[in-house]
């Protein structure tokens, strides 16, 4: 697919990451301090509430943009987000209906520059499961921890691993994150100690938004998981591993995981990533039948990750990794997780996983870069790093490229501040 041309000049651009073949959705915050759901197109925010108050926009019969949230239009389902989207890509088209780019004084209204608006979390987190889905992330962890022969846990080639975290502390980008106090033991340490986190980290992730829940006691597909999910963020899964470490045997992540989760502000549609859809890897041992994917189920997106430390004059790029890089796509992992019956929601935020490549240079995690602290890397601007300081500004990017245009998420980032003294 080419660039599709927009009266919206900025949106024709090779560099915006918000032509009109994206169109993501958001909440931005008015200058009454309301919150609206709109879509971003070059460098200007569309102002839903106003279209549709305005009868531009008619997709529902109950008002669904006046709203501080998109949890209605996710509910809404399939026919409806293909409905908005084809009304937008009519009135933001090059040549496409006036009624918007022909009417001066609703322009002046219903469109504000990007740039320095406020952006609130897009949508309400119904419930948010983080899974363990990259290979390579998965097995550099468990050769640090359990030795090359063992890295991969028995069950790994089989399932997506997850584990149900927490929906109150998911942010949007731009949030400040605290430093986590927890328990702490290291491994000559007679007792643990109470404190803050010393290894504060991040997982770069890719973060699928569920639009149409299921039923409790009805499994679903590959193929209707993939119908369910009404779009993609840049998810920053923070963590605490020195916390982990002590905490994670024998059930797992809990609360150095459950301080906080950011995303992107911007959900990308679903229909805005078709063009790059790409197949999950050879598979090293069957999947059993229910796990079948119909068809190609990733993207190709190029992710990156950041860091810049206070003072300094510049971010340093510490990560550059792809999307396709995932054993199990966020469609296998919602069919997965109802399976049991378990019933999924409008609004339920599922947590790609660490995203690595093979390379050192793909590694999406600082405890892979610095290989568990035995390997400082120096950034740009001359600090030395194994884990996060105070302080640390950690930025991820992702970009879809496509025939002379971009697919962007915006950024997902966040600044630590110390941590609350006990």
């Amino acid at each position: 697919m080419a660039l599709l041309k927009s009266w919206v000049e900025s949106a024709n651009s090779a560099d915006t990451q918000f032509p009109l073949n994206n169109l993501p959705y958001g909440v931005f915050i008015t200058e009454d301090d309301e919150a609206h759901c709109c879509v971003a197109i070059g460098d200007m925010i569309v102002d839903l509430a106003v279209l549709e108050d305005d009868g531009v926009i008619a997709v529902s019969e109950e008002p669904l943009f006046d709203l501080p949230f998109l949890n209605e239009l996710m509910d809404a389902g399939k026919e409806t987000w293909d409905a908005l989207r084809a009304r937008l890509m009519e009135l933001l088209a090059e040549g496409g209906d006036d009624a918007l780019s022909g009417d001066a004084e609703l322009i002046s209204v219903a469109m504000v520059p990007r740039e320095g608006t406020e952006m609130a979390m897009p949508f309400v987190v119904a419930e948010y499961t983080d899974f363990y889905a990259g290979k390579h992330h998965a097995i550099n962890v468990g050769t640090m921890f359990r030795g090359a022969e063992n890295a991969l846990p028995p069950n790994w080639l089989y399932i997506p691993i997850g584990y149900n975290g927490r929906a109150s502390t998911v942010v949007v980008s731009g949030t400040d994150i605290v430093r986590p106090n927890g328990q702490l033991k290291g491994p000559n340490d007679d007792m643990p100690r109470f404190g803050p986190c010393a290894r504060l980290d991040i997982e770069l992730e890719m973060g699928a938004v569920v639009g149409t829940g299921s039923e409790m006691g009805k499994p679903i597909t590959v193929a209707q998981a993939d119908e369910m999910i009404f779009g993609y963020v840049l998810l920053n899964d923070w963590s605490a591993r020195d916390i982990q470490a002590w905490e994670y045997q024998p059930l797992g992540p809990f609360q150095a995981k459950a301080f906080a989760t950011s995303i992107s502000p911007w959900v990308v549609p679903k229909a805005a990533l078709e063009p790059f859809r790409t197949s999950t890897p050879p598979r090293e041992k069957e999947l059993l039948p229910y796990l079948a994917e119909p068809g190609p189920m990733l993207y190709d997106i190029d992710l990156e990750v950041t860091m810049q430390p206070a003072g300094a004059d510049k971010a340093t790029t510490i990560a550059r990794t792809n999307y396709n890089q995932m054993y199990y796509s966020a469609a296998q992992q919602l069919c997965h997780h109802a399976s049991s019956g378990c019933a999924m929601n409008s609004g339920d935020l599922l947590g790609s996983g660490t995203i690595s490549g093979p390379e050192k240079h793909e590694r999406g995690s600082l405890l892979e870069i610095s290989w568990g602290g035995k390997e400082p890397f120096t950034l740009e601007t001359g600090e030395v790093r194994s884990f996060i300081e105070d302080g640390d500004r950690l930025t991820l990017k992702g970009v879809a490229q496509g025939d002379g245009y971009k697919i962007g998420f915006g950024e997902c980032a966040g600044t630590i501040l110390p941590a609350v003294k006990l």
